[in-house]
């Protein structure tokens, strides 16, 4: 089978390190006409839950090809370093098929759930197809890059080591919201750069709710009103938005949410109706 053009990467390893540039040099010299797009190597460090809401996030968007994501405190122990094929492996060309590269912690299970779930798996342990390692602490160079990059220079899943029950692959933590006392119980998920604190709420879990709404964060509250856009919220309006993945978000126009109201990743908040 024809091997992979694209390797879609994220990381923990930040960008300060020689870490992301050495593990591309390595993809570069197994498969030199691969293209490496870099989703992220800013998910905080050793945060397998973080990790896994990116590329829960992204997975949609990424091109069919090898996803290569490494964010891995388990390094060096008995965690499985893992390959999962999504997608349809029958048919190359139909633009689904993609591999997933990584820790067996959690990290790769969101997306390879939202991409339809696991047709094959793999552990890499061929060790003919990885580097030879001066210490067992850098997977990412020794051990994921070799697989990312042989699959795309046309080495079949297979090869890279022994097969894998994909349903012993460890699952991912993604909190669910709930319904509770005519509130909604919810959660976090992420604060990106501009401040906005998106939670796992889908809008329809709030509609009947109207607006405004209360939200409670521990002993705090705040009033919050539906908006479609930050420009339509006036200055220090706390808002709920629809964000670009389709989650409601708190957020304020031109400022941070998350600072404002002392939010991050993790928080609980509960939104209920002003006369609740």
């Amino acid at each position: 089978m024809a091997g992979f053009d694209t390797v879609s990467f994220l990381s923990d390893y930040g960008l300060a390190d020689e870490f992301v540039g050495v593990v591309k040099a390595v993809i570069r010299a197994i498969a030199p006409g691969a293209t490496v797009i870099d989703v992220t190597h800013q998910v905080p460090a050793h945060d397998v839950r973080a990790g896994g809401l990116v590329l829960a996030r992204t997975i949609q968007y990424l091109p069919a090809g090898v996803v290569l994501a490494v964010v891995d405190p388990g390094v060096a122990t008995e965690r499985r370093a893992i390959a999962v094929e999504v997608g349809d492996p029958t048919d190359p060309d139909s633009g689904t098929r993609s591999v997933l590269v990584g820790p067996d912690n959690g990290l790769l299970a969101p997306a390879v759930a939202l991409a339809g779930g696991a047709r094959r798996a793999v552990a890499l342990t061929n060790t003919d197809l990885h580097l030879p390692a001066p210490g067992p602490t850098f997977a990412g160079r020794d051990i994921f890059a070799p697989a990312a990059a042989y699959l795309c220079a046309g080495v079949e899943l297979d090869e890279l080591g022994d097969p894998v029950d994909p349903s012993s692959l460890l699952p991912g933590i993604l909190p669910l919201s709930r319904l509770e006392n005519g509130g909604v119980e919810a959660e976090v998920l992420w604060v990106d750069h501009f401040g906005n604190a998106q939670l796992n709420v889908d809008p329809d879990e709030i509609e009947e709710m109207g607006s405004p709404v209360v939200l409670k964060m521990g002993e705090r509250s705040r009033t919050a009103v539906r908006a479609r856009s930050y420009a339509e919220l006036a200055p220090g309006q706390v808002g709920l938005l629809v964000d670009s993945y389709g989650l409601v978000a708190v957020a304020l126009d031109q400022r941070s949410a998350a600072e404002e109201l002392r939010l991050a990743a993790g928080d609980p908040v509960r939104i209920q109706a002003v006369d609740a």
